[in-house]
């Protein structure tokens, strides 16, 4: 398997997910800096234009929380997918409100405090958006009482996928509120199988 990713993005989480498999696989850098991303052939894996993208013989998968999924799914023997119907609709259910509830807000606060032109930027929309993230935070903060893990008693797809989202709110200061939150963030990072924080990924690329 091939792993097309950058530094301190959802490649991460698509990381994190192989990692806890302990799968095969060749990590193959595409730098946003430079572009490449828009290159011919990185267009015909993934049209979009967007890492990471997971390449496993002829089969193709771009976006992080899917390809978390698909190699979840495809090493199900390894438990990141439960083997129970009802524990993997959990999965299924917290995965999507970590990529749809928590992660839009914070693209909306990147975007609009970093990523676009000045001129764009919309200040009102990043008030907004901290107040959903917040609304939604608390959701996963109550759901973790009592839990070290978001479905189960070990780690799953969910984990990989929501612990990321976590770091980034935090790399925004959005967590400080959120005992339980805190203490999660903190445990799966300390897992031998945890990928790089967010800081340490930009460092490294401001370092190379």
């Amino acid at each position: 398997m091939k792993l097309y990713g950058f530094g301190p993005t959802r490649s991460l989480r698509a990381l994190w997910g192989l990692r806890e498999l302990d799968a095969d696989f060749e990590f193959i850098p595409v730098n946003l800096l430079t572009g490449e991303h828009n290159h011919p052939d990185f267009l015909r894996l993934n049209p979009a234009g967007k890492i990471p993208v997971l390449v496993d013989g002829d089969t193709i998968v771009p976006e992080s929380a899917a390809i978390v999924l698909y190699l979840a799914d495809k090493y199900r023997e390894k438990g990141l997918l439960p083997a129970s119907l009802e524990a993997r609709a959990q999965v299924y259910r917290w995965t999507m409100f970590a990529v749809t509830e928590l992660e839009q807000p914070l693209w909306r606060i990147s975007k609009h405090s970093a990523l676009y032109p000045v001129e764009k930027r919309l200040p009102a929309d990043i008030a907004l958006a901290r107040e959903e993230f917040l609304a939604m935070a608390a959701v996963l903060d109550s759901h973790l009482e009592g839990r070290k893990f978001i479905v189960g008693d070990s780690v799953t797809a969910a984990d990989c996928v929501t612990a990321y989202v976590v770091d980034w709110a935090d790399e925004l200061q959005l967590i400080d509120g959120f005992a339980r939150l805190r203490g999660y963030l903190e445990d799966m990072y300390a897992r031998p199988t945890a990928p790089q924080r967010i800081a340490e990924a930009f460092k490294a690329i401001r370092a190379a």
